[in-house]
């Protein structure tokens, strides 16, 4: 894949994002498109626009973050990366996160924030197996109704992945290791705070355990969730319902999710929790 990494700045450069976002997110209302003014404005105040172009020039991913505060110091948080679905699956994704990264770090920054959906099996292990991300906090109903047919079907819950770009954590994980300790013994051993079974195709949540006390623990989700939303939209609801609970329940009680365990073949994917008292 040959691709050409380049910071966008003209009126014109920002009209191609806003279209990328609709083939994206297949947006059905333009207000769900970040508008061309609060680009231009957000670039001039600090934000990063960075675009990706193929061999013909044309665009084909970016990512858009903004300037922002976590308790009064300055970071990025990032609003979007976008890659159109030609490209997906070769690691564009992670090139512009990589381009992200240095470019906070040249402004002598230490940390970016974005928002996900927990129930993405293949977002989390972008999030915490590529990148070395954390997440500590829970966000109910963050952007309400969408008009992408991605979100349609249940509450706009998300994470807030916190990506600590300075830190050992991110260094190992972006160099292709485990972001030790965590996986370790201990965490395959760990207990799993909610029980699951076949529902047809996938899986559907049974019940969990909200008092458990141990110093790792697994929280299930399943795999295809875009699809479960779209084709059985009660079960996508219950699995939205079940890991609120547990997330909520477990964040306040002073845990927060330091990796993700993809297991195609078993239609899942498990979160593994651990103190904020412990490195992550």
């Amino acid at each position: 894949m040959s691709v050409r990494l380049s910071d966008l700045t003209t009126t014109d450069e920002f009209k191609q994002v806003a279209a990328l976002e609709k083939a994206v997110w297949a947006y059905a209302d333009a207000e769900d498109v970040v508008p061309v003014p609060i680009m231009v404005v957000s670039v001039k105040c600090g934000g990063i626009l960075i675009g990706a172009f193929d061999e013909a020039d044309r665009m084909v991913g970016f990512v858009y973050s903004l300037p922002g505060l976590r308790e009064g110091r300055p970071m990025q948080w990032s609003h979007m990366l976008g890659v159109v679905e030609s490209h997906r699956n070769a690691g564009l994704g992670y090139l512009l996160k990589l381009e992200q990264r240095r470019r906070t770090i040249d402004m002598g920054l230490d940390l970016i924030e974005w928002t996900y959906d927990p129930l993405q099996a293949m977002n989390a292990h972008f999030n915490f197996v590529k990148l070395g991300a954390v997440v500590e906090e829970y966000e109910r109903n963050v952007y309400g109704d969408s008009s992408s047919p991605l979100h349609k079907g249940t509450p706009t819950d998300r994470f807030v992945a916190q990506w600590w770009i300075r830190r050992p954590r991110v260094e190992r994980r972006l160099a292709g290791g485990p972001a030790a300790p965590v996986r370790s013994s201990e965490a395959f051993d760990a207990p799993t705070v909610n029980l699951t079974r076949p529902a047809g195709e996938w899986l559907e949540p049974v019940r969990s355990d909200l008092g458990l006390d141990a110093p790792r623990l697994m929280v299930e989700i399943p795999t295809g969730f875009s699809e479960i939303q779209a084709r059985q939209p009660d079960l996508a609801l219950a699995w939205r319902m079940a890991t609120r609970e547990i997330f909520e329940a477990y964040f306040a009680r002073g845990y927060r999710t330091v990796d993700f365990f993809l297991g195609r073949g078993d239609r899942c994917g498990k979160y593994l929790l651990a103190p904020r008292t412990a490195e992550p």
